[in-house]
């Protein structure tokens, strides 16, 4: 039988699961939905059970296709949705549902930790999506789940946890909770006693580590005969990254989902980039870092926009209207703030905005007015992160603005950088079965399994004319935070 290894992607959508083989093909994909539990406005929980047990159903229903039926599944590994709060009691049982990370109650609190800190906390700004100001809020709001809380995980170590019984968080996910210590690669113990947080901390382990077997119960319900070794996994950026081949120094993703993340590879240990809400955290790769600049609502902006103005289009024919329109969409700019902003604001309470509508404005000058200012809100942070001049001009592409040769060219023209596609995207559980695949030792170094699992596609290089004309408009992009902020404020607070 054909051995191949799992790539489980907890998102917050879905999970997703992919079969690869020791050739890096994909023999087989499948995929379930996860509901949203939305109590109030800002609220953001998934329940951590409802994941085990769609990832188990993920699994039956992969193992019963065609195609896997002369497969053995030898490992298996996990992505996962950063930063949320799986909040475990005495008997490692959840006391409530998960805080995601596109929560953002906890403001807050991170008032209080930025008193005590000021805005950089252990390399990493201090915003409402990390964990720690999940944990002070459940201290202040829930004191009776606080007083039973014995230990916190990440969503993916959760799922972990229940399939082998091993309690551990690695490395990379934990990077984003703002406990993890980058010089000494431990839990800081002053934040947590200066915190008042108490012993709740798991054990650290690293992304591609054997962490246990399936268990025997979970074997004998999905009809599984043979041990299946699972490895530790890695955040959804960090494994988003590997599935691209994004491992080395310098290398630079850009991925443009529902929030758009650019992030760059570094050997340093400690965060070069002080402020700006640049996140530095460790990468899944072995002795690599990246740092990262997020935008919330990306290809929510544009999917915004199609169920609002476009709602009997495709998503291709709405994006292809706008090259229709000319660089600087006849004058309109857009900042894709519609649920505040991570990078470089960090403001919670930010709203989006249109500037420049005018008697000739069409709406496919609306259409390439919103994929520019997701663009420019991502070059905003690129622009950050370069500053050191170290880093390759070379970006590869991925997500939904891989989708489109139009949005692709344009990222060269706005970047300036050479933009690579991929053959085959597969996201993060790829990267994911990548850890599976060098945790199984079916390869001596990650660049090995990258080398062989990734090929890459069609390269759009920048047109500097074209460069030119966006810095234009970027500069003037730039000015809409401050220029709106306080506009923004005003009308938040209307009753």
């Amino acid at each position: 039988m054909e051995e191949v290894v799992l790539g489980v992607d907890l998102g917050t959508s879905a999970i997703k699961t992919l079969a690869v083989n020791k050739q890096g093909q994909v023999i087989s994909q499948t995929s379930v939905t996860l509901p949203l539990i939305q109590l109030q406005s800002g609220f953001n929980e998934q329940d951590p059970r409802n994941w085990v047990e769609s990832v188990k159903e993920s699994i039956k229903i992969l193992i019963k296709q065609e195609a896997m039926y002369d497969k053995e599944i030898k490992g298996l590994s996990f992505s996962g949705q950063m930063h949320g709060l799986v909040a475990l009691d005495k008997e490692l049982k959840p006391l409530r549902n998960a805080i995601l990370w596109n929560d953002t109650r906890t403001t807050k609190q991170c008032r209080e930790i930025k008193e005590k800190y000021g805005g950089i906390l252990l390399g990493n700004p201090i915003l409402e999506g990390f964990t720690l100001p999940k944990l002070l809020w459940m201290k202040e709001n829930e004191p009776e789940n606080w007083r039973r809380l014995e230990v916190f995980l990440l969503p993916k170590d959760y799922v972990r946890y229940e399939l082998t019984g091993d309690v551990a968080m690695e490395y990379s996910d934990a990077a984003g909770t703002l406990l993890l210590n980058p010089d000494t690669q431990d839990w800081d113990k002053s934040v947590g006693e200066t915190l008042e947080l108490g012993n709740i901390f798991p054990r650290l382990v690293a992304s591609h580590e054997f962490v246990g077997y399936l268990k025997s119960e979970i074997k004998k319900e999905l009809n599984l005969n043979s041990d299946i070794a699972i490895f530790a996994g890695g955040a959804d950026n960090a494994c988003g990254a590997l599935g691209a081949g994004v491992i080395n120094d310098a290398e630079t993703l850009c991925s443009i989902g529902t929030s758009g993340v650019i992030l760059t590879c570094t050997n340093h240990n400690d965060s070069a980039s002080s402020g700006h809400n640049i996140h530095f955290f460790n990468h899944a790769q072995p002795n690599m870092s990246y740092e990262m600049g997020v935008t919330l609502s990306a290809g929510a902006s544009l999917n915004w926009l199609k169920h609002t103005f476009f709602k009997d289009e495709t998503f291709e024919n709405v994006v292809e209207q706008a090259d229709q329109s000319q660089i600087g969409a006849n004058g309109l700019l857009f900042a894709p703030y519609l649920q505040g902003e991570r990078t470089p604001h960090g403001d919670a309470f930010i709203r989006g905005s249109f500037i420049g509508i005018n008697n000739n404005t069409q709406k496919y000058d609306f259409v390439r007015a919103v994929i520019e200012g997701i663009t420019y809100s991502l070059y905003e942070s690129y622009k950050f992160m370069i500053q050191d001049g170290c880093h390759e001009r070379q970006i590869v592409s991925i997500g939904g603005g891989a989708k489109s040769r139009f949005w692709l060219q344009l990222q060269a023209d706005v970047f300036n950088a050479n933009i690579m596609t991929l053959k085959y995207e597969e996201g993060p559980g790829m990267g994911a079965a990548m850890l599976a695949a060098y945790g199984m030792k079916w390869f001596n170094t990650m660049k090995d399994c990258a080398d062989l699992f990734i090929s890459y596609g069609e390269t759009y290089k920048p047109n500097l004319e074209n460069h030119k004309k966006y810095e234009q408009y970027f500069k003037i992009y730039q000015q809409i935070y401050q220029q709106t902020e306080t506009l923004t404020q005003q009308l938040l607070n209307i009753k």
